[in-house]
């Protein structure tokens, strides 16, 4: 694969501009039906819908739904850059029998007001078949799952851990003034310059170490770090350097959370995705909290999802392309093999945020997070680390001012009696934002009522305690717990 040059890359942006090749045309270009289809895989809506040969009708053939097309079209939509060039840079391939085909994936993709494009290579659901071992993953649901839940706050250095094609570092562009990306794989490095180049972007590109994944960095600090790792659970050596990296089991996320802090500025946030191991002797959570001990770093950690080893292997090997080829059920049988004699009952996959906050007292959380969130979840995932640091500074929290989430709701379910309606059971709610739901009791809900930023909340107990009957010191034991539970969830927030 030739790199393009300065003056290539110029040329293919310039094409790109010329034709509109955003993802809002591209929705319009389609429209909603043959949009939806073509994400289900079904390409005939897409291509009647592309019809006419104009160049971005002619990208997104290419491109977008992997087909065939005209060299003639091909020249115009990638003018003024030559397709002999962009066959070169296997952009394309060779034009035969009067047609040309996609060589690798580019794709519009954006955030907010921000249009970007991607290069990647081709993944296996637009051409079926096993992917190439140096494969380089393009926009898919993990990305955008952590570019998703990265706290965007301004920051001086960023490291995205595994830069694959650049999708995180784009992300990071906005907010960061220098982004460095690793990757152990030189497709990864090539490619990830031409995302940079063709977005205008100039990141500091290491070739990765295999099995050190700091190695490119030694000594360096960085205020934010995310990574999409190889974190695959299994022998390590499946063949794919995007999900392998090497490390058997769930080695390689244990190694990254115990190293990462040291590469972490003060105040320094870590963000990736991790998978990890489910035994019959040993909670996933307290798996999880013996990688964590000892980093000094606040943690919250989100279990999304829980997989059998069935499941767990048929999607990666779906992932990667090979479910229908010859070897598909002997390398089924071998992982899940390799599973059940590692005691493997399930996988997590999780998100995992660290913030090195420089307190002797971190805060450590492991959770189930399985329900729908509102997204970004980024903004949400900051404020609550914020809220532990507030927490931690209120020296007394009666003497706190509160307020109820703005949102906030509640729901009661009632059964019928003889003497009529009796609630069982009251619920506050976060109908948006991380949508945290907790049953609460009469006291407490007449207490969040209460909360308008006004009153201390030492002084809303005394009243609730002479109104229910309760010496103040016993309700204040069994109030503050909660209050700071509540707060933590964001139903109260600092006034």
């Amino acid at each position: 694969m030739t790199q393009l040059s300065t003056v290539d890359i110029a040329r293919l942006r310039e094409a790109l501009l010329a034709a509109a090749y955003h993802v809002e045309p591209v929705h319009a270009l389609l429209g909603t039906q043959a949009h939806s289809a073509l994400a289900r895989g079904e390409r005939v809506p897409a291509l009647r819908a592309t019809e006419g040969g104009s160049p971005l009708a002619t990208l997104v053939r290419l491109f977008l739904i992997g087909a065939d097309c005209g060299e003639p079209e091909v020249r115009r939509a990638f003018h003024p850059l030559p397709l002999e060039t962009a066959a070169a840079a296997r952009l394309v391939g060779p034009a035969t029998g009067g047609t040309v085909r996609a060589g690798l994936d580019l794709r519009p993709y954006g955030e907010g007001d921000t249009d970007w494009w991607v290069v990647s290579d081709i993944a296996a659901d637009v051409r079926p078949g096993p992917l190439r071992r140096d494969h380089v993953l393009g926009v898919g649901g993990a990305s955008v799952t952590l570019a998703q839940a990265t706290v965007r706050r301004p920051a001086g250095s960023a490291l995205d851990l595994g830069v694959g094609c650049g999708v995180q570092s784009l992300h990071l562009s906005r907010h960061v003034r220098q982004v460095t990306g690793t990757d152990v794989n030189p497709r990864a490095l090539r490619l990830a310059a031409l995302t940079a180049g063709l977005n205008g972007h100039e990141w500091e590109l290491l070739p990765g170490v295999p099995g050190d994944f700091f190695a490119p960095v030694a000594g360096r600090r960085f205020d934010l770090i995310v990574s999409n790792p190889p974190f695959v659970i299994g022998p390590g050596d499946s063949g794919y350097l995007y999900r392998d990296s090497g490390i058997p089991g769930d080695g390689a996320s244990r190694r990254l959370l115990r190293d990462v802090p040291a590469y972490l500025a003060d105040g320094g946030w870590c963000q990736l995705l991790a998978n990890w191991v489910h035994t019959a002797g040993e909670p996933w959570q307290d798996r999880i909290a013996g990688w964590l001990d000892g980093t000094g770093c606040d943690a919250w950690v989100w279990q999304r999802e829980v997989q059998d080893p069935g499941e767990y292997v048929s999607m990666w090997l779906r992932d990667g392309g090979e479910e229908g080829s010859p070897a598909y059920e002997a390398k089924y049988g071998r992982w899940l093999d390799w599973l059940a004699g590692h005691e493997v009952a399930a996988v997590g996959f999780g998100i995992v945020t660290l913030h090195n906050s420089g307190r002797t007292d971190p805060v450590v959380r492991i959770e189930e997070v399985r329900h729908r969130v509102e997204q970004p979840t980024g903004p949400h995932i900051a404020t609550w680390f914020d809220r532990q640091d507030w927490l931690r500074d209120v020296p007394d929290l009666r003497t706190a001012r509160l307020r109820a989430a703005p949102a906030i709701q509640l729901e009661q379910r009632a059964s019928i009696g003889e003497g009529g309606w009796a609630v069982d059971v009251q619920r506050l709610v976060l109908p948006d934002g991380l949508r945290f739901h907790t049953d609460v009791d009469t006291i407490t809900v007449d207490l969040v009522a209460g909360c308008d930023g006004t009153n201390r909340l030492g002084d809303q107990i005394a009243v609730l305690a002479h109104a229910y009957g309760y010496a103040v010191d016993e309700l204040t034991a069994g109030a503050l717990p909660a209050v700071r539970y509540l707060v933590e969830r964001g139903f109260l927030l600092p006034a």
